[in-house]
Protein backbone atom coordinates (compact mmCIF):
# COMPACT_ATOMS: atom_id res chain seq x y z
CA UNK A 1 0.00 0.00 0.00
CA UNK A 2 3.19 2.22 0.32
CA UNK A 3 4.60 4.21 -2.46
CA UNK A 4 7.64 6.19 -2.65
CA UNK A 5 7.15 10.22 -2.26
CA UNK A 6 8.74 13.32 -3.05
CA UNK A 7 9.62 15.51 -0.62
CA UNK A 8 6.90 17.48 1.55
CA UNK A 9 8.99 20.80 1.01
CA UNK A 10 8.43 20.17 -3.22
CA UNK A 11 8.31 23.43 -4.12
CA UNK A 12 4.56 24.74 -6.17
CA UNK A 13 6.43 25.34 -9.35
CA UNK A 14 7.56 21.77 -9.04
CA UNK A 15 3.90 20.66 -7.94
CA UNK A 16 2.67 22.19 -11.10
CA UNK A 17 5.36 20.98 -13.72
CA UNK A 18 4.68 17.72 -12.46
CA UNK A 19 0.84 18.10 -12.67
CA UNK A 20 1.19 19.52 -15.90
CA UNK A 21 3.18 16.07 -17.23
CA UNK A 22 0.97 13.72 -15.50
CA UNK A 23 -2.55 15.04 -16.82
CA UNK A 24 -1.51 15.40 -20.40
CA UNK A 25 -3.26 12.29 -21.71
CA UNK A 26 -6.78 13.68 -19.66
CA UNK A 27 -8.52 15.12 -22.98
CA UNK A 28 -9.02 11.59 -24.21
CA UNK A 29 -11.64 11.50 -21.48
CA UNK A 30 -13.19 15.02 -22.46
CA UNK A 31 -11.19 16.86 -19.66
CA UNK A 32 -8.70 19.70 -20.46
CA UNK A 33 -6.04 18.85 -23.30
CA UNK A 34 -3.30 19.97 -20.40
CA UNK A 35 -2.83 21.17 -17.11
CA UNK A 36 -2.51 25.07 -17.41
CA UNK A 37 -0.80 27.02 -14.43
CA UNK A 38 -1.20 30.50 -15.29
CA UNK A 39 -5.23 29.42 -15.02
CA UNK A 40 -4.81 27.88 -11.45
CA UNK A 41 -5.06 31.38 -9.02
CA UNK A 42 -8.01 33.67 -8.55
CA UNK A 43 -11.52 33.92 -9.70
CA UNK A 44 -14.77 31.97 -7.99
CA UNK A 45 -15.99 28.44 -8.89
CA UNK A 46 -19.17 27.80 -8.18
CA UNK A 47 -20.79 23.62 -7.67
CA UNK A 48 -24.35 23.17 -8.68
CA UNK A 49 -25.44 20.20 -6.68
CA UNK A 50 -28.72 18.53 -6.41
CA UNK A 51 -28.40 16.73 -3.15
CA UNK A 52 -27.64 18.99 -0.15
CA UNK A 53 -23.94 18.67 1.70
CA UNK A 54 -25.96 18.20 4.92
CA UNK A 55 -24.85 18.88 8.53
CA UNK A 56 -20.69 20.02 7.42
CA UNK A 57 -18.83 18.35 10.15
CA UNK A 58 -16.15 15.68 9.40
CA UNK A 59 -18.19 13.36 12.15
CA UNK A 60 -21.34 13.18 9.81
CA UNK A 61 -20.25 13.52 6.21
CA UNK A 62 -20.16 9.95 4.22
CA UNK A 63 -17.10 10.36 2.49
CA UNK A 64 -13.98 9.23 1.72
CA UNK A 65 -10.82 9.38 -0.81
CA UNK A 66 -11.30 13.33 -1.59
CA UNK A 67 -11.82 15.44 -5.06
CA UNK A 68 -15.61 16.65 -3.33
CA UNK A 69 -16.36 19.75 -1.65
CA UNK A 70 -15.12 18.24 2.28
CA UNK A 71 -11.62 17.47 0.46
CA UNK A 72 -11.36 21.01 0.25
CA UNK A 73 -12.04 22.21 4.25
CA UNK A 74 -10.56 18.83 5.65
CA UNK A 75 -7.35 17.14 5.55
CA UNK A 76 -7.17 13.27 6.29
CA UNK A 77 -4.38 10.97 7.57
CA UNK A 78 -4.74 9.44 3.87
CA UNK A 79 -6.21 10.39 0.58
CA UNK A 80 -6.44 9.29 -2.62
CA UNK A 81 -4.05 10.60 -5.34
CA UNK A 82 -4.97 13.15 -6.63
CA UNK A 83 -1.80 13.99 -9.18
CA UNK A 84 -2.79 11.68 -11.80
CA UNK A 85 -6.42 10.61 -13.29
CA UNK A 86 -4.76 7.51 -14.63
CA UNK A 87 -5.26 4.36 -12.49
CA UNK A 88 -2.83 5.68 -10.02
CA UNK A 89 -6.10 7.77 -9.25
CA UNK A 90 -7.11 4.97 -7.55
CA UNK A 91 -5.08 4.49 -4.78
CA UNK A 92 -4.13 5.60 -1.52
CA UNK A 93 -1.51 7.78 -0.73
CA UNK A 94 -0.16 10.20 2.34
CA UNK A 95 -2.06 13.19 3.22
CA UNK A 96 -1.58 14.55 6.79
CA UNK A 97 0.51 11.39 7.31
CA UNK A 98 3.91 10.89 6.07
CA UNK A 99 3.06 7.80 4.65
CA UNK A 100 0.16 5.18 4.31
CA UNK A 101 0.67 3.55 7.93
CA UNK A 102 2.32 1.12 9.45
CA UNK A 103 0.80 -1.95 9.93
CA UNK A 104 1.81 -5.12 12.72
CA UNK A 105 2.59 -8.71 11.54
CA UNK A 106 -1.33 -9.55 11.04
CA UNK A 107 -2.75 -5.85 10.40
CA UNK A 108 -4.24 -5.35 14.06
CA UNK A 109 -2.18 -2.11 14.31
CA UNK A 110 -1.91 0.73 12.45
CA UNK A 111 0.91 3.35 13.79
CA UNK A 112 1.14 6.79 11.46
CA UNK A 113 3.27 9.75 12.03
CA UNK A 114 2.23 13.73 10.90
CA UNK A 115 4.09 15.67 8.91
CA UNK A 116 6.25 18.18 10.16
CA UNK A 117 4.43 22.04 9.76
CA UNK A 118 1.00 21.45 9.58
CA UNK A 119 -1.71 23.93 10.74
CA UNK A 120 -5.55 24.86 11.64
CA UNK A 121 -6.94 27.70 10.04
CA UNK A 122 -6.14 29.81 13.24
CA UNK A 123 -2.48 29.09 12.86
CA UNK A 124 -2.03 26.38 15.69
CA UNK A 125 -0.35 23.39 15.11
CA UNK A 126 -2.44 20.01 14.54
CA UNK A 127 -1.36 17.10 16.49
CA UNK A 128 -2.09 13.42 16.81
CA UNK A 129 -4.59 14.23 19.66
CA UNK A 130 -6.62 16.41 16.97
CA UNK A 131 -6.86 12.84 15.00
CA UNK A 132 -7.60 10.86 17.78
CA UNK A 133 -10.55 13.38 19.14
CA UNK A 134 -11.91 13.81 15.21
CA UNK A 135 -12.21 9.90 15.14
CA UNK A 136 -13.57 9.59 18.75
CA UNK A 137 -16.35 12.25 18.41
CA UNK A 138 -17.87 10.05 15.71
CA UNK A 139 -18.78 7.54 17.80
CA UNK A 140 -20.91 10.77 19.34
CA UNK A 141 -24.57 9.61 18.97
CA UNK A 142 -25.20 13.76 18.51
CA UNK A 143 -23.16 13.32 15.21
CA UNK A 144 -24.65 10.53 13.04
CA UNK A 145 -24.15 9.47 9.37
CA UNK A 146 -20.46 8.99 8.80
CA UNK A 147 -19.54 5.16 7.46
CA UNK A 148 -20.07 2.30 10.21
CA UNK A 149 -16.19 0.75 9.92
CA UNK A 150 -14.57 2.32 13.00
CA UNK A 151 -17.00 1.25 15.44
CA UNK A 152 -16.95 -2.90 13.62
CA UNK A 153 -13.05 -2.52 13.60
CA UNK A 154 -11.69 -0.45 16.49
CA UNK A 155 -11.15 -2.33 20.12
CA UNK A 156 -14.01 -1.12 22.34
CA UNK A 157 -15.71 0.37 19.32
CA UNK A 158 -18.95 -1.18 19.33
CA UNK A 159 -19.64 -0.12 22.66
CA UNK A 160 -17.93 3.39 22.66
CA UNK A 161 -20.47 6.47 23.03
CA UNK A 162 -18.45 9.10 21.46
CA UNK A 163 -16.04 11.91 23.83
CA UNK A 164 -19.05 13.75 25.14
CA UNK A 165 -20.61 10.60 27.01
CA UNK A 166 -17.90 8.06 27.02
CA UNK A 167 -14.26 9.38 27.51
CA UNK A 168 -11.47 8.53 25.74
CA UNK A 169 -11.17 5.35 23.68
CA UNK A 170 -8.28 3.38 24.49
CA UNK A 171 -7.56 1.58 21.26
CA UNK A 172 -6.50 4.99 19.98
CA UNK A 173 -3.08 5.77 21.09
CA UNK A 174 -1.25 8.82 21.08
CA UNK A 175 2.01 8.69 22.44
CA UNK A 176 3.52 11.64 21.28
CA UNK A 177 2.10 14.89 19.42
CA UNK A 178 3.17 13.30 15.75
CA UNK A 179 1.98 9.75 16.36
CA UNK A 180 -0.94 7.90 16.52
CA UNK A 181 -1.59 4.24 16.75
CA UNK A 182 -5.11 2.38 15.76
CA UNK A 183 -5.98 -1.60 17.82
CA UNK A 184 -8.04 -3.39 15.70
CA UNK A 185 -10.25 -6.31 17.06
CA UNK A 186 -9.78 -8.02 13.71
CA UNK A 187 -6.80 -7.72 10.65
CA UNK A 188 -8.15 -5.45 8.05
CA UNK A 189 -5.32 -4.50 5.29
CA UNK A 190 -7.97 -1.87 3.87
CA UNK A 191 -7.19 0.24 6.88
CA UNK A 192 -5.30 3.37 5.06
CA UNK A 193 -8.41 3.41 2.95
CA UNK A 194 -10.47 3.93 5.61
CA UNK A 195 -8.17 6.80 6.90
CA UNK A 196 -9.12 8.78 3.83
CA UNK A 197 -12.76 9.45 5.63
CA UNK A 198 -13.69 12.89 6.76
CA UNK A 199 -13.31 11.48 10.13
CA UNK A 200 -9.95 10.95 10.27
CA UNK A 201 -10.17 14.92 10.19
CA UNK A 202 -8.37 16.41 12.86
CA UNK A 203 -10.65 18.53 15.06
CA UNK A 204 -9.32 20.81 18.45
CA UNK A 205 -11.18 19.80 21.12
CA UNK A 206 -11.02 23.10 22.88
CA UNK A 207 -12.90 24.60 19.08
CA UNK A 208 -15.67 21.82 19.44
CA UNK A 209 -18.86 22.69 19.31
CA UNK A 210 -21.12 19.83 19.10
CA UNK A 211 -23.90 19.54 16.93
CA UNK A 212 -22.60 23.51 15.80
CA UNK A 213 -19.48 22.91 15.07
CA UNK A 214 -20.41 21.97 11.42
CA UNK A 215 -21.63 26.10 10.83
CA UNK A 216 -17.81 26.91 11.32
CA UNK A 217 -15.63 23.29 11.22
CA UNK A 218 -11.85 24.42 11.77
CA UNK A 219 -10.08 24.09 8.56
CA UNK A 220 -6.94 21.72 7.86
CA UNK A 221 -7.38 22.56 4.04
CA UNK A 222 -7.21 25.16 1.76
CA UNK A 223 -10.15 26.69 2.01
CA UNK A 224 -11.90 27.69 5.50
CA UNK A 225 -16.03 28.18 5.69
CA UNK A 226 -17.10 31.56 5.59
CA UNK A 227 -20.91 30.71 5.71
CA UNK A 228 -23.22 27.71 5.46
CA UNK A 229 -27.07 27.59 5.56
CA UNK A 230 -27.33 24.40 6.83
CA UNK A 231 -26.19 22.82 3.68
CA UNK A 232 -27.90 25.17 1.64
CA UNK A 233 -25.58 27.01 0.25
CA UNK A 234 -21.85 26.70 1.60
CA UNK A 235 -19.20 30.02 1.25
CA UNK A 236 -15.33 28.81 1.04
CA UNK A 237 -12.48 31.43 1.09
CA UNK A 238 -8.73 30.58 1.44
CA UNK A 239 -7.11 29.39 4.82
CA UNK A 240 -3.80 31.06 5.05
CA UNK A 241 -2.62 28.78 7.27
CA UNK A 242 -2.66 26.39 4.78
CA UNK A 243 0.67 25.81 1.65
CA UNK A 244 1.12 23.80 -1.19
CA UNK A 245 4.42 23.26 0.36
CA UNK A 246 2.66 21.33 2.85
CA UNK A 247 -0.10 19.97 0.77
CA UNK A 248 1.32 18.15 -2.39
CA UNK A 249 -2.34 16.55 -3.37
CA UNK A 250 -4.42 19.67 -3.28
CA UNK A 251 -3.98 22.94 -6.15
CA UNK A 252 -6.60 24.33 -4.28
CA UNK A 253 -6.66 27.46 -7.67
CA UNK A 254 -9.79 29.69 -7.21
CA UNK A 255 -9.93 32.22 -4.78
CA UNK A 256 -13.36 31.07 -3.49
CA UNK A 257 -16.13 28.46 -3.52
CA UNK A 258 -19.76 28.94 -3.40
CA UNK A 259 -21.39 25.51 -3.13
CA UNK A 260 -25.35 25.65 -4.06
CA UNK A 261 -27.26 22.55 -3.22
CA UNK A 262 -30.94 21.78 -3.38
CA UNK A 263 -31.11 22.13 -7.08
CA UNK A 264 -33.49 20.16 -9.50
CA UNK A 265 -30.88 18.11 -11.64
CA UNK A 266 -32.88 19.37 -15.10
CA UNK A 267 -32.10 23.07 -13.59
CA UNK A 268 -28.51 22.29 -13.19
CA UNK A 269 -27.96 20.26 -16.95
CA UNK A 270 -29.85 23.79 -18.30
CA UNK A 271 -27.65 26.34 -16.42
CA UNK A 272 -24.10 24.43 -16.99
CA UNK A 273 -25.20 24.15 -20.36
CA UNK A 274 -25.28 27.62 -20.88
CA UNK A 275 -22.55 28.43 -19.13
CA UNK A 276 -23.47 32.50 -18.54
CA UNK A 277 -22.71 34.78 -15.63
CA UNK A 278 -21.63 33.28 -12.77
CA UNK A 279 -22.46 29.74 -14.53
CA UNK A 280 -19.66 30.04 -16.81
CA UNK A 281 -17.36 29.07 -13.69
CA UNK A 282 -19.58 26.26 -12.35
CA UNK A 283 -19.27 22.08 -12.01
CA UNK A 284 -21.26 19.92 -10.69
CA UNK A 285 -20.57 17.15 -8.13
CA UNK A 286 -23.69 14.79 -8.11
CA UNK A 287 -25.78 15.57 -11.47
CA UNK A 288 -25.17 13.59 -14.47
CA UNK A 289 -26.28 15.41 -18.02
CA UNK A 290 -29.67 14.37 -18.85
CA UNK A 291 -31.56 13.03 -21.99
CA UNK A 292 -32.04 16.70 -23.77
CA UNK A 293 -28.28 17.49 -23.42
CA UNK A 294 -27.25 14.12 -24.68
CA UNK A 295 -29.16 14.23 -27.32
CA UNK A 296 -27.28 17.94 -28.07
CA UNK A 297 -23.57 16.26 -27.93
CA UNK A 298 -23.40 15.09 -31.91
CA UNK A 299 -24.58 18.40 -33.25
CA UNK A 300 -22.87 20.83 -30.90
CA UNK A 301 -18.91 20.60 -30.31
CA UNK A 302 -18.58 23.26 -28.12
CA UNK A 303 -21.04 21.82 -25.31
CA UNK A 304 -19.46 18.24 -26.32
CA UNK A 305 -16.12 19.50 -25.33
CA UNK A 306 -17.85 20.54 -21.90
CA UNK A 307 -18.34 16.77 -20.82
CA UNK A 308 -16.08 14.94 -18.79
CA UNK A 309 -16.70 10.56 -18.67
CA UNK A 310 -15.91 8.90 -15.62
CA UNK A 311 -16.87 5.69 -13.69
CA UNK A 312 -17.31 4.87 -10.43
CA UNK A 313 -17.07 1.47 -8.81
CA UNK A 314 -20.47 0.66 -8.39
CA UNK A 315 -22.81 -1.79 -9.75
CA UNK A 316 -26.58 -2.02 -10.41
CA UNK A 317 -28.58 -5.04 -10.17
CA UNK A 318 -31.35 -7.40 -9.48
CA UNK A 319 -31.06 -9.17 -5.67
CA UNK A 320 -32.29 -12.41 -5.16
CA UNK A 321 -33.62 -13.12 -1.15
CA UNK A 322 -33.41 -17.02 -1.27
CA UNK A 323 -35.26 -17.15 2.07
CA UNK A 324 -38.52 -16.62 -0.19
CA UNK A 325 -40.00 -19.15 -2.54
CA UNK A 326 -39.35 -20.01 -5.37
CA UNK A 327 -35.82 -18.39 -5.26
CA UNK A 328 -34.72 -20.46 -2.91
CA UNK A 329 -34.02 -23.31 -6.14
CA UNK A 330 -30.90 -22.05 -7.35
CA UNK A 331 -32.55 -23.20 -10.73
CA UNK A 332 -34.79 -20.52 -10.75
CA UNK A 333 -32.19 -17.67 -9.72
CA UNK A 334 -30.31 -19.32 -13.07
CA UNK A 335 -33.58 -19.10 -15.12
CA UNK A 336 -34.48 -15.27 -14.15
CA UNK A 337 -29.97 -14.96 -14.96
CA UNK A 338 -30.69 -16.50 -18.84
CA UNK A 339 -33.69 -14.47 -19.11
CA UNK A 340 -32.54 -11.01 -18.87
CA UNK A 341 -32.23 -8.31 -21.31
CA UNK A 342 -29.19 -6.39 -20.45
CA UNK A 343 -29.65 -3.89 -23.55
CA UNK A 344 -33.06 -3.08 -22.84
CA UNK A 345 -32.22 -2.11 -19.25
CA UNK A 346 -29.56 0.02 -20.51
CA UNK A 347 -31.80 1.71 -23.11
CA UNK A 348 -33.93 2.20 -20.16
CA UNK A 349 -31.45 4.25 -18.28
CA UNK A 350 -30.74 6.00 -21.26
CA UNK A 351 -27.75 3.91 -23.09
CA UNK A 352 -24.37 2.74 -23.28
CA UNK A 353 -23.18 6.37 -23.01
CA UNK A 354 -24.00 6.27 -19.19
CA UNK A 355 -24.03 2.53 -18.49
CA UNK A 356 -22.43 -0.38 -19.03
CA UNK A 357 -23.82 -3.80 -19.49
CA UNK A 358 -22.64 -6.09 -16.58
CA UNK A 359 -22.53 -9.84 -15.80
CA UNK A 360 -20.07 -9.96 -12.72
CA UNK A 361 -20.98 -8.12 -8.98
CA UNK A 362 -17.44 -7.02 -8.80
CA UNK A 363 -16.99 -3.12 -11.18
CA UNK A 364 -15.43 -4.09 -14.31
CA UNK A 365 -11.64 -2.18 -12.88
CA UNK A 366 -8.55 -3.45 -11.78
CA UNK A 367 -8.60 -1.56 -8.27
CA UNK A 368 -11.70 -3.83 -7.37
CA UNK A 369 -9.73 -6.98 -7.97
CA UNK A 370 -12.37 -7.43 -11.48
CA UNK A 371 -12.22 -11.13 -12.53
CA UNK A 372 -14.29 -11.27 -15.98
CA UNK A 373 -17.12 -14.06 -15.85
CA UNK A 374 -20.29 -14.53 -17.49
CA UNK A 375 -21.83 -18.04 -15.88
CA UNK A 376 -25.42 -17.49 -17.26
CA UNK A 377 -24.46 -16.08 -21.08
CA UNK A 378 -27.54 -14.01 -22.20
CA UNK A 379 -26.39 -11.95 -24.63
CA UNK A 380 -27.38 -8.93 -25.18
CA UNK A 381 -31.24 -10.19 -25.13
CA UNK A 382 -31.16 -12.42 -23.24
CA UNK A 383 -31.86 -16.52 -23.77
CA UNK A 384 -35.36 -17.08 -22.94
CA UNK A 385 -34.85 -21.46 -24.20
CA UNK A 386 -32.27 -21.57 -21.58
CA UNK A 387 -34.63 -19.97 -18.95
CA UNK A 388 -37.41 -22.11 -19.76
CA UNK A 389 -35.56 -25.42 -19.56
CA UNK A 390 -34.21 -24.58 -16.00
CA UNK A 391 -37.48 -23.61 -14.82
CA UNK A 392 -38.81 -26.95 -16.27
CA UNK A 393 -35.93 -28.61 -14.03
CA UNK A 394 -37.51 -26.70 -11.01
CA UNK A 395 -41.06 -27.90 -11.57
CA UNK A 396 -42.36 -24.84 -13.40
CA UNK A 397 -43.02 -26.21 -17.39
CA UNK A 398 -45.84 -23.60 -17.38
CA UNK A 399 -43.75 -20.97 -16.75
CA UNK A 400 -44.58 -18.72 -13.01
CA UNK A 401 -45.90 -15.70 -11.49
CA UNK A 402 -43.38 -13.68 -9.34
CA UNK A 403 -43.20 -10.22 -7.59
CA UNK A 404 -40.53 -7.68 -8.47
CA UNK A 405 -40.05 -4.75 -6.15
CA UNK A 406 -39.03 -1.25 -6.80
CA UNK A 407 -38.40 2.16 -6.17
CA UNK A 408 -40.89 4.79 -7.67
CA UNK A 409 -38.48 7.05 -8.24
CA UNK A 410 -36.93 7.36 -12.46
CA UNK A 411 -33.91 7.81 -13.03
CA UNK A 412 -32.08 6.18 -10.10
CA UNK A 413 -31.22 2.53 -11.84
CA UNK A 414 -34.22 1.06 -9.01
CA UNK A 415 -37.06 2.46 -10.66
CA UNK A 416 -39.89 2.09 -12.35
CA UNK A 417 -38.45 2.48 -16.40
CA UNK A 418 -35.75 -0.56 -15.44
CA UNK A 419 -38.45 -2.39 -13.52
CA UNK A 420 -40.62 -2.53 -16.68
CA UNK A 421 -37.46 -3.40 -18.87
CA UNK A 422 -36.24 -6.21 -16.30
CA UNK A 423 -40.67 -7.38 -16.49
CA UNK A 424 -40.68 -7.37 -20.45
CA UNK A 425 -36.92 -9.49 -20.91
CA UNK A 426 -38.72 -12.01 -18.11
CA UNK A 427 -42.34 -12.41 -19.97
CA UNK A 428 -40.25 -13.97 -23.12
CA UNK A 429 -39.45 -16.60 -20.63
CA UNK A 430 -42.89 -17.32 -19.43
CA UNK A 431 -42.62 -15.71 -15.69
CA UNK A 432 -44.80 -13.48 -14.99
CA UNK A 433 -43.57 -10.39 -13.34
CA UNK A 434 -46.50 -8.05 -11.24
CA UNK A 435 -44.45 -4.53 -10.29
CA UNK A 436 -44.36 -3.53 -7.12
CA UNK A 437 -43.36 -0.05 -6.43
CA UNK A 438 -42.41 1.52 -3.23
CA UNK A 439 -41.45 5.28 -2.22
CA UNK A 440 -38.12 5.75 -2.19
CA UNK A 441 -37.19 6.22 1.56
CA UNK A 442 -39.98 3.31 2.47
CA UNK A 443 -38.61 1.16 -0.57
CA UNK A 444 -34.89 1.20 1.47
CA UNK A 445 -36.65 0.47 4.60
CA UNK A 446 -38.22 -2.33 3.43
CA UNK A 447 -35.58 -4.37 1.83
CA UNK A 448 -32.84 -3.72 4.26
CA UNK A 449 -34.85 -5.17 7.07
CA UNK A 450 -35.03 -8.88 6.53
CA UNK A 451 -38.20 -9.72 7.92
CA UNK A 452 -40.11 -7.47 5.24
CA UNK A 453 -37.42 -8.19 2.17
CA UNK A 454 -38.77 -8.65 -0.76
CA UNK A 455 -38.21 -12.27 -2.93
CA UNK A 456 -36.73 -10.13 -6.15
CA UNK A 457 -35.81 -6.83 -5.57
CA UNK A 458 -33.53 -4.24 -7.58
CA UNK A 459 -30.97 -2.95 -5.72
CA UNK A 460 -27.22 -0.81 -6.15
CA UNK A 461 -24.04 -1.21 -4.21
CA UNK A 462 -21.05 1.88 -5.01
CA UNK A 463 -17.85 1.18 -2.80
CA UNK A 464 -16.82 3.47 -0.34
CA UNK A 465 -12.90 2.99 -1.69
CA UNK A 466 -11.82 0.98 -4.60
CA UNK A 467 -11.04 -2.43 -3.06
CA UNK A 468 -13.26 -5.38 -3.28
CA UNK A 469 -13.37 -5.20 0.78
CA UNK A 470 -15.86 -2.67 1.22
CA UNK A 471 -17.88 -3.79 -2.16
CA UNK A 472 -18.31 -7.41 -0.89
CA UNK A 473 -17.92 -7.96 2.59
CA UNK A 474 -21.46 -6.09 3.33
CA UNK A 475 -22.86 -7.81 1.02
CA UNK A 476 -22.31 -11.44 1.37
CA UNK A 477 -20.27 -11.62 4.69
CA UNK A 478 -22.96 -13.70 6.96
CA UNK A 479 -21.60 -11.73 10.39
CA UNK A 480 -22.94 -8.57 8.68
CA UNK A 481 -26.94 -9.51 8.42
CA UNK A 482 -28.89 -6.98 10.41
CA UNK A 483 -32.07 -7.77 11.36
CA UNK A 484 -33.30 -4.61 12.76
CA UNK A 485 -32.65 -2.67 9.81
CA UNK A 486 -29.52 -1.59 7.21
CA UNK A 487 -28.75 -4.77 6.09
CA UNK A 488 -27.18 -4.84 2.44
CA UNK A 489 -27.04 -8.84 2.16
CA UNK A 490 -30.19 -9.38 0.61
CA UNK A 491 -29.17 -13.68 0.45
CA UNK A 492 -28.91 -13.71 4.08
CA UNK A 493 -25.87 -15.80 3.03
CA UNK A 494 -24.01 -16.75 6.29
CA UNK A 495 -21.91 -19.54 4.78
CA UNK A 496 -18.31 -20.11 7.02
CA UNK A 497 -16.43 -20.68 3.71
CA UNK A 498 -16.94 -17.27 2.04
CA UNK A 499 -16.73 -15.75 5.82
CA UNK A 500 -13.41 -17.16 5.98
CA UNK A 501 -12.36 -16.12 2.56
CA UNK A 502 -13.28 -12.65 3.64
CA UNK A 503 -10.96 -12.21 6.47
CA UNK A 504 -7.91 -14.25 4.69
CA UNK A 505 -8.57 -11.08 2.04
CA UNK A 506 -8.89 -8.59 4.83
CA UNK A 507 -5.55 -9.71 6.20
CA UNK A 508 -3.37 -8.38 3.02
CA UNK A 509 -1.88 -5.86 3.24
CA UNK A 510 -0.59 -5.52 -0.21
CA UNK A 511 -3.15 -4.25 -2.54
CA UNK A 512 -2.77 -6.29 -5.66
CA UNK A 513 -3.09 -9.66 -3.77
CA UNK A 514 -6.01 -8.20 -2.23
CA UNK A 515 -7.79 -7.29 -5.09
CA UNK A 516 -6.35 -11.03 -6.87
CA UNK A 517 -7.97 -12.49 -3.36
CA UNK A 518 -11.74 -10.02 -3.78
CA UNK A 519 -11.59 -11.31 -7.74
CA UNK A 520 -11.37 -14.67 -6.71
CA UNK A 521 -14.57 -15.16 -3.86
CA UNK A 522 -16.29 -13.15 -6.63
CA UNK A 523 -16.54 -15.47 -9.00
CA UNK A 524 -17.14 -17.85 -6.45
CA UNK A 525 -20.18 -16.01 -5.63
CA UNK A 526 -21.14 -15.45 -8.85
CA UNK A 527 -21.63 -19.67 -9.22
CA UNK A 528 -24.60 -19.11 -6.79
CA UNK A 529 -26.62 -16.59 -8.77
CA UNK A 530 -27.56 -14.57 -5.75
CA UNK A 531 -27.56 -11.46 -7.69
CA UNK A 532 -28.02 -10.60 -11.26
CA UNK A 533 -25.82 -7.84 -12.35
CA UNK A 534 -27.20 -5.33 -14.76
CA UNK A 535 -25.00 -2.24 -15.62
CA UNK A 536 -22.09 -0.85 -14.16
CA UNK A 537 -23.02 3.34 -14.56
CA UNK A 538 -20.64 5.43 -16.44
CA UNK A 539 -20.82 9.36 -15.05
CA UNK A 540 -21.19 12.10 -18.01
CA UNK A 541 -20.77 15.47 -16.08
CA UNK A 542 -20.94 18.99 -17.75
CA UNK A 543 -19.15 22.03 -16.69
CA UNK A 544 -19.13 25.63 -17.37
CA UNK A 545 -16.73 27.31 -20.51
CA UNK A 546 -14.33 28.94 -17.59
CA UNK A 547 -13.57 26.04 -15.90
CA UNK A 548 -10.32 24.40 -17.11
CA UNK A 549 -8.02 21.30 -15.13
CA UNK A 550 -11.60 19.19 -14.90
CA UNK A 551 -9.65 16.17 -14.52
CA UNK A 552 -11.68 12.18 -13.40
CA UNK A 553 -10.58 10.43 -10.70
CA UNK A 554 -10.80 6.53 -11.03
CA UNK A 555 -11.70 6.78 -7.44
CA UNK A 556 -14.67 7.87 -7.72
CA UNK A 557 -15.23 8.79 -10.89
CA UNK A 558 -16.01 12.34 -10.65
CA UNK A 559 -13.56 15.13 -11.49
CA UNK A 560 -11.79 16.95 -8.37
CA UNK A 561 -12.40 19.72 -7.11
CA UNK A 562 -9.12 20.62 -5.75
CA UNK A 563 -7.36 20.31 -8.68
CA UNK A 564 -9.94 22.01 -10.56
CA UNK A 565 -9.29 26.25 -11.74
CA UNK A 566 -11.58 29.02 -12.92
CA UNK A 567 -10.24 30.85 -16.44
Amino acid sequence: MSKSRAAVAASAVALLAGLTAACGAGGSKGSSAAFDPATCQGGTLTVLNHRGQGNFDPAELYTSGGGKVPTLVFRTLTTRNHTTDGPDSAKVVPDLATDTGKPNQDATVWTYHLKPGLKFEDGTPIRSADVKYGVERSFAPELPGGPPYLRDWLIGGEAYQGPYKGGDLASIETPDDTTIVFKLRKPEGDFPFLATATQFAPVPKDKDTGTSYQKHPVSSGPYKVVSNDGGKTIVLDRNPNWSRSADDQRLACPDKVVVNSGLDQSVINQRLAAGTGDDAGAVTSDTNVNASVLARLNSDAALKSRVVTGFFGETQYLAFNPKVKPFDDVRVRQAVSYAIDRESVVNAVGGSSVAKPATTFLPDQPAFGYTPYDYFPAGQNGDPAKAKELLAQAGYPNGLTITLSHSTVTGDGSGPEVAAAVQEALGKAGITVKLDGTADDDYQTKYQKPATEPGLFLASWGADWPSGGPFLAPVFDGRQILADGGNYNSAQLDDPKVNAEIDAANRLTDSAQAAKAWGSLDAELGKQAYTVPLYHPVYKRLYGKDVKNTYVSQWNGLYDLSRISVK
